[in-house]
């Protein structure tokens, strides 16, 4: 029971760690998003991502839940926060330097 959980569990972290990717399809088809909601899905896209990585994190923290699906959402989840660490000190850094 307590494993079929967890595999749901993992099924979900990696949804919502792709979940970010949906932010590329309006540049896809050439849509033009308003201010607002591009505030929206940035604010959406930053939740998504840390939620994925705890979920990631607690599925592979337990020993008998880690699988392939598990280690993939991980590697994808601290992708997107690397990235959005990467933005944000680079953005402090050009700031500073003005």
């Amino acid at each position: 029971m307590e494993n079929k959980r967890l595999q749901k569990l993992s099924v979900a972290a990696l949804v919502i760690s792709i979940l970010p990717l949906v932010s590329f399809v309006p540049a896809l088809f050439h849509i033009t998003l308003g201010g607002s909601l591009r505030s929206v899905l940035a604010g959406v896209n930053i939740f998504s991502v840390f939620l994925g990585l705890a979920l990631s994190v607690i599925c592979v923290k337990n020993r008998d839940s880690r699988s392939v699906i598990n280690i993939i959402s991980t590697i994808i989840s601290i992708f997107w926060a690397a990235l959005m660490c990467g933005i944000v000190i680079l953005s402090l850094f050009i700031n500073f330097m003005r």
